[in-house]
């Protein structure tokens, strides 16, 4: 496969990557922008690229209940999710929930 054709693969895959609400100076975009510009450009990195985009990983090994759940702490992963969300919009847990270690 040309050079050209694998850039302009990375280059589609760079335009349909989520920004990162976290670090605005620092997005993932960017670097896949530049790699896709790179004059060693292999084949194996743009199908790399594109399967960390589409999840494929995730979808091959399904995270189970018993993972997602673990009997010690079983809402650890719901809680995590909720507060990454909730920190994206710049809602943050109050002062007395964080000293009681209140959810």
């Amino acid at each position: 496969m040309s050079t050209t054709k694998l850039s302009q693969q990375l280059h589609r895959i760079a335009a349909q990557w989520p920004g990162d609400p976290f670090r605005p100076h620092l997005q993932l975009k960017t670097l896949l922008e530049s790699l896709a510009d790179h004059p060693q450009l292999t084949p194996h990195a743009v199908r790399a690229a594109d399967a960390l985009l589409h999840n494929q990983i995730q979808k091959k090994y399904k995270l189970t209940d018993k993972m997602l759940r673990p009997k010690s702490v079983p809402k650890h992963y719901e809680r995590l999710v909720e507060g990454v969300e909730k920190s994206a919009r710049g809602i943050g847990r109050p002062w007395w929930k964080i000293f009681f270690n209140i959810w």
